[in-house]
């Protein structure tokens, strides 16, 4: 099609949204292919998007509706997903195992989806096959709408801080570890951006300032297992925005940014001008790892200084620290507002989730949540649901909202449990583990309302914050520690709670909610997109009537 037609296509397709009402469209055509990168100066295969690692930006505004085709030229199927982006009533576009079929190999596919009342700073990545150890993962950046207040002046600009842990070893390897019941062990590095410094004087700046200008830098923990610790040599960080929330704003000198996590600071170009070092270092592991990035300032002049900040010792600090986050409750955004109250001792909890996880070494390697290791089906969860033949590929419920007694035996079956539509429920993570664990829950942004060490008790709601805790999409857990969330399933659709650490969710730290409407309405649900892959035994069934409103 020549440059002309598409225009006039783009500017009908515009022009058709405008008379529907809807929201503005943003387009994407990634071409998500192997390539050589060199990380950690080692050349190795990566997994790119248009020919770059990290991927491109997605840059879009709270209501735009998103359309990305993907052509997968990789050599094996193929999912992306959108972290954090809650996907209203539509989690046929979430882009896990349990809710599409992967893209086969020299195909398309375009996703559609709307960042519905969404702000902040996110990123997408491949979902299966540990394609996430290769690369093909970037930032997804939300701005406000232009009539929202944001409660802070304009930066002079905004970077992207895509760090985390990193394998020398290709995914394939890596996965052939797993599926054998070997762990995949500590990483080799880390990387910010796709790169780290060597600190010999050779290095390109990544970052420029000018002296007396403020910059945004929306950080995300990108990596596979390991939390890090995020600074600047002689900046401190003003965090502004955590995970689609705006937050009260303090100052930290570092921050702990844990596997899935993202921040938004803003940092002052008010020091002598020179180069400095951006170092992002292992947290919680007996080894250290550390990666680095240039800071230059425009007229600097002068390396930066070997001499590295060093990260704070020991989780009670990194408690501390998430103690001291709070909601900004007069900054104007979207945030959730469960059962349209935010008096949350006026709201009657529902029902108590507590998930315990547990590994099982004794038949390989595998890991769980209530003493069920989820298996990820041929056919999607949430296709088979849809279809009316979920009895033909899971059973709900085959976990009970209290763990079992014995934790050591283990089950292998999809995990999937019912949620009943608009419910309020608290869901208690306990970490028996001696390792710092990630969750994040697809579809929903929850209020991460206390972490504690000990075991949870229902007398430990005393300890929750219910006045002001953030809203957000991941929370951690600490070893012999317990987090609580709360939050309304009021998002009709098969939603995924993981781990975020790639060998636990790999080898079954997970689980599926469906989350169903009565109604069976277009108010609550879209209906099966005419475009949706299929797969499985639904792959030759008839259609399903649609929704109705």
């Amino acid at each position: 099609m020549g440059g002309k037609a598409m225009l006039m296509l783009m500017l009908c397709m515009l022009g058709a949204a405008s008379v529907r009402g809807e929201d503005p469209y943003v387009y994407y055509t990634w071409d998500v292919s192997y390539g050589t990168i060199a990380p950690l100066g080692v050349p190795q295969q990566g997994i790119l998007i248009n020919g770059q690692f990290p991927g491109p930006e997605i840059n879009c505004t709270s209501n735009n509706n998103i359309v990305v085709n993907v052509f997968n030229n990789l050599d094996e199927p193929l999912l992306m997903t959108w972290h954090g982006i809650q996907q209203r009533k539509n989690s046929w576009q979430e882009g896990t195992p349990g809710t599409t079929c992967p893209i086969a190999p020299g195909t398309n596919y375009t996703y559609h989806f709307q960042v519905k009342d969404q702000i902040g700073s996110f990123f997408y990545y491949p979902s299966i096959g540990l394609h996430r150890a290769a690369g093909g993962f970037g930032g997804l950046r939300i701005f406000s709408r232009l009539l929202i207040p944001v409660p802070y002046p304009d930066p002079e600009a905004e970077y992207w801080v895509l760090m985390g842990d990193w394998y020398s070893k290709s995914h394939t390897i890596l996965r052939k570890f797993l599926d054998s019941g070997r762990s995949i062990g500590r990483p080799n590095g880390v990387i910010i951006n796709g790169k780290t410094a060597k600190g010999d004087g050779s290095d390109e700046p990544s970052y420029t300032m000018i002296p007396g200008k403020t910059y945004k830098y929306r950080i995300c923990n990108v990596g596979l297992k390991d939390a890090l610790n995020i600074r600047i040599q002689g900046h401190p960080m003003k965090l502004v925005e955590l995970e689609g929330s705006h937050v009260v704003q303090n100052v930290y000198d570092s921050l702990d940014v844990h596997v899935g996590q993202c921040f938004t600071v803003l940092v002052t170009a008010d020091q002598q001008p020179k180069d400095y070092y951006m170092v992002a270092s292992t947290r919680f592991t007996r080894y250290t790892l550390t990666g680095k990035a240039i800071i230059r300032y425009t007229n600097g002049v002068g390396p930066a200084s070997p001499e590295l900040p060093p990260a704070p010792q020991g989780w009670a600090w990194s408690l501390n620290q998430f103690r001291s986050f709070r909601w900004n409750l007069t900054a104007s955004a979207a945030r959730p507002n469960p059962q349209g109250s935010y008096h949350y001792g006026q709201i009657n909890i529902t029902r108590t989730i507590k998930l315990t996880n547990s590994v099982n070494r004794l038949q390989g390697l595998r890991y769980a949540l209530n003493g069920v290791s989820h298996v990820d089906t041929e056919t999607p969860l949430k296709l088979a649901e849809y279809y009316g033949v979920a009895d033909q590929v899971f059973k709900y419920n085959i976990i009970s909202d209290e763990p079992p007694v014995d934790l050591k035996a283990i089950v292998n079956a999809p995990n999937v449990i019912n949620a009943t539509y608009r419910d309020y429920i608290e869901i208690i993570f306990e970490n028996h583990g001696k390792t710092v664990q990630s969750y994040n829950l697809d579809g929903y942004s929850f209020f991460a309302v206390a972490i504690e060490p000990g075991r949870w008790t229902p007398e430990k709601r005393k300890n929750y914050n219910l006045l002001d805790a953030v809203s957000r999409h991941t929370i951690q857990v600490f070893p012999k520690s317990w987090a609580a969330i709360m939050l309304t399933f009021d998002n009709a659709g098969m939603w995924n709670l993981r781990s975020e650490h790639a060998e636990n969710r790999y080898l079954g730290q997970q689980l599926y909610i469906s989350v169903l409407s009565p109604e069976r309405s277009l108010r609550d649900e879209y209906s099966l997109p005419d475009t949706q892959l299929l797969c499985g035994i639904v792959k030759d069934l008839p259609k399903p009537e649609p929704y109705h409103m």
